[in-house]
């Protein structure tokens, strides 16, 4: 992109001294006069040097033709022009004057592999105005290309704020260092920012990691791989309809599956076998509902309201689900944490999005658990 935009810079500077010289630059009348010949033949052998890659050769023309003394605007213009295009076509080896110049030096830098020489080309970008947001990303880049990776990580998490290609450098960067912190955070804004696949699955990885997982936080992972299409393969698939199983659900153990067949994951026997445990699981556990409700009612503690809520949202029977899940809040429970992300989870399938999120934020009693209502609600707030 740099060096298609340098030689865009370099063709324009060259065509507009060319026309600027043309002739030796005499035209027919003063009205259309632009440069001398005194000027214009030194900028011609400067414009020729150039070409050849003589690029002292060429500057020293153009001194030559600023000496010759009582230069016309244009003349100033046309001379300025040149050095331009000897600066931006010498990759600013012959000295930099200018803009364009600094931002030729810079490019070429980084093209040829100087990545020290390019970061530190920053304090000459800012010298001259030009240490924008595309250019901090190259210097990011130049870091990590050296393997400077903790100054990658650094500088990358500085300036996070410049967008996607920056927040990729820091999580390659602080994934390079081990910098976990580092890596969760960028990954979390790559994911607000673009909700793309390969960002949620780098995320729910790095969940997957952290110690002490219950099989329920194990589960409410794998569901949000669900939703974020990143249930890679058929073990994938296999484990969290499998704890849905375990966990008495299950009618979302048998869309699971079902998913699972339309995703061409599942295909063998044992997906079948898999699928008919489901089926009949689930056949069974609608017989047996009003007893299952019942006892819930009946019960001293709010758990098996909870529980029978987060069945409710396996069924698709969201407004059950959210009232169930309320009323075992309010008789009392167990494990709080459990219960509002189940409620979250339950109001946002009903469609209230702002409940949701306001039920997952109250899940924060231990870091496990405040992780997953974390993902919880980053998935909420971008769907």
């Amino acid at each position: 992109m740099f060096l298609k935009k340098l030689r865009a810079v370099a063709t324009a500077l060259l065509l507009g001294v060319v026309m600027a010289v043309a002739g030796g630059g005499l035209t027919a009348t003063p009205a259309e006069a632009a440069v001398r010949a005194v000027v214009g033949k030194p900028l011609q052998a400067a414009l020729a040097a150039a070409a050849s890659g003589n690029y002292q050769a060429a500057m020293a023309h153009v001194r030559e033709a600023e000496a010759a003394g009582g230069l016309t605007s244009e003349e100033q213009a046309t001379i300025a022009k040149t050095k331009q295009y000897i600066e931006v076509k010498s990759g600013g080896s012959v000295g930099v004057s200018d803009a364009v110049g600094a931002q030729a030096k810079f490019d070429a830098d980084y093209r040829a592999g100087r990545y020290s020489e390019a970061i530190n080309d920053a304090d000459l970008l800012r010298r001259y105005g030009i240490l924008n947001g595309a250019n901090m990303v190259i210097i990011a880049q130049a870091y990590y290309r050296a393997g400077s990776y903790r100054e990658c990580t650094r500088y990358a998490g500085e300036h996070s704020g410049l967008g996607q290609d920056m927040l990729d450098l820091q999580m390659r960067c602080a994934y390079e260092t081990h910098d976990d912190a580092m890596m969760r955070s960028a990954v979390e804004q790559l994911v607000a920012t673009t909700g793309k696949p390969e960002y949620w699955a780098r995320l729910l990885k790095l969940a997957e990691a952290s110690k002490a997982l219950s099989d329920h936080q194990t589960l409410d992972i794998n569901r949000i791989k669900l939703l974020t299409g990143t249930l890679s393969s058929d073990s994938d698939y296999f484990l969290l309809a499998t704890l849905a199983i375990q966990f008495g659900l299950p009618s979302e153990a048998v869309n699971v599956v079902q998913k699972g067949f339309q995703a061409k994951m599942l295909h063998d026997n044992r997906a079948q076998r898999l699928f008919n445990l489901a089926k009949s699981s689930a056949a069974s556990d609608l017989a047996n509902l009003p007893k299952t409700v019942a006892a819930a009612n009946a019960a001293k503690t709010g758990d098996l309201l909870v529980k029978l809520g987060e069945n409710y949202c396996g069924m698709g029977r969201y407004a059950d689900a959210v009232a169930a899940i309320q009323a075992g809040i309010g008789k009392g429970v167990s494990d709080q944490d459990n219960a509002q992300i189940r409620l979250g989870q339950a109001l946002y399938d009903a469609g209230q999005k702002d409940a949701a999120l306001r039920a997952f934020a109250k899940a924060n009693h231990t870091p496990n658990n405040e992780m997953i209502s974390h993902l919880w609600s980053l998935y909420v707030r971008a769907h």
